[in-house]
């Protein structure tokens, strides 16, 4: 069931910069965990960056440094800042949330969330 609906992919040339939205329901304030993952053709979905409800935060190592998640309570919306941007983080974005909080919010298992959005793409040239 498609949820969230996420923007702001593009296209851009390595070492250039993006910033993904995610507006949230009204209920994820009852959200153990929300973050982004991404999906390359070919590849299965992988974790990018988590945000727990404390604001507590985990990234894929390819991103440490380089990504950002936040999340802006007046707006109710996640964000995903992407710097520093290379060929390699090439993919569909996908925003997605955790009720059962199974992985404590630590943990890059797309099976643990079941909230989640269509997908923005971005592409990095080099």
């Amino acid at each position: 069931q498609v949820q969230l609906v996420e923007s702001g992919g593009g296209s851009v040339q390595a070492g250039g910069s993006l910033r993904l939205s995610c507006p949230l329901p009204s209920n994820s304030y009852i959200w153990y965990c929300m973050g982004w993952f991404r999906q390359a053709p070919g590849k299965e979905r992988e974790g990018v960056a988590l945000r727990n409800r404390a604001g507590g935060t985990t990234y894929a190592d390819s991103v440490k440094g380089r990504f950002a998640i936040s999340k802006d309570n007046a707006k109710n919306t996640l964000y995903l800042q992407m710097n520093s941007l290379k060929p390699e983080d090439t993919a569909m974005y996908y925003c997605a949330g955790d009720t059962s909080g199974g992985g404590y919010c630590v943990t890059f298992d797309p099976a643990l969330f079941g909230i989640w959005g269509q997908g923005t793409q971005v592409t990095v040239s080099s």
